[in-house]
């Protein structure tokens, strides 16, 4: 078998839970770029409250337990759809919730000294996850066509959709790394250029951003698109940025939670 052939049938295999936001892998890379990013303080508080176990093992959590009866309620928790067009402050917001007042509320959830233990490990599973989700672009898609679910193209010749080559396509297709190789290969910025990515820890701020991005993907795919080798070259150094600033904002946030002298 050649490697064309191994190619694409990573690709297939990679495409196959097309619903969900970043695939594992890139929730991997973002919880693991953060985990390199804790303080010593704040990762303890993390262990604590996950009963020992890493930010990193309870990464992809949140998008299995969004299909069960339980936890059915947070399934539009995920994403905020905004159509083309349209202002990211002024468009009507999803009343059963969305990714950005998510991540505040699991944020507030976890500085409130009342919380209990159970609340706050389940808050912070979830913080985890959202803020590798406010960072692919395609979750902050058209609600018209359900963050590019219902864009119908080509990968590689293969029928898909929009979303799913952004949640797992082109990022397995640049690199066939583990989570751990992403990390050692993609967080290499300086403690300046780190410093400017965190300067603002306002989800609505990351997802405006988000929004910016996805209005690009979208003039530059239009539906019927066969993409291939050209597509993964143009867009996989967004994907490495876009993975390495939901890592290191999410270490912003939980060393701002858990450890007092951080940044002092």
């Amino acid at each position: 078998m050649n490697s064309k052939t191994l190619l694409s049938l990573g690709i297939m295999l990679s495409m196959s839970a097309s619903a969900f936001g970043w695939g594992q892998k890139g929730h991997d890379v973002t919880a693991y770029i953060a985990e390199q990013h804790l303080t010593p303080a704040a990762k303890a508080a993390c262990e604590s409250i996950f009963d020992g176990k890493s930010i990193v093992y309870w990464a992809n959590w949140a998008d299995n337990a969004c299909h069960t009866p339980e936890y059915a309620y947070t399934k539009t928790w995920h994403y905020r759809n905004i159509d083309a067009g349209n202002n990211y402050d002024e468009f009507p917001r999803n009343e059963n919730g969305d990714v950005t007042t998510a991540i505040k509320e699991q944020y507030a959830i976890l500085e409130n000294p009342k919380s209990t233990k159970e609340e706050k490990e389940l808050a912070l599973k979830l913080l985890v996850h959202f803020c590798g989700d406010i960072h692919q672009p395609m979750h902050m898609g058209h609600l018209s066509d359900l963050g590019g679910n219902r864009v119908r193209l080509k990968f590689f010749g293969k029928n898909t959709n929009l979303h799913s080559i952004w949640d797992t396509g082109v990022l397995e297709s640049g690199h066939n790394w583990s989570h751990t190789e992403w990390q050692r290969q993609i967080d290499r910025l300086s403690p300046e250029e780190n410093a400017a990515i965190i300067a603002s820890s306002n989800p609505d701020d990351w997802g405006k951003e988000c929004f910016a991005y996805a209005t690009k993907i979208y003039d530059s795919t239009p539906e019927g698109s066969d993409l291939s080798y050209d597509y993964v070259a143009e867009w996989t150094p967004l994907i490495e940025q876009q993975l390495l600033k939901g890592g290191l904002r999410l270490a912003h946030l939980l060393n701002t939670l858990f450890d007092p002298n951080y940044n002092k």
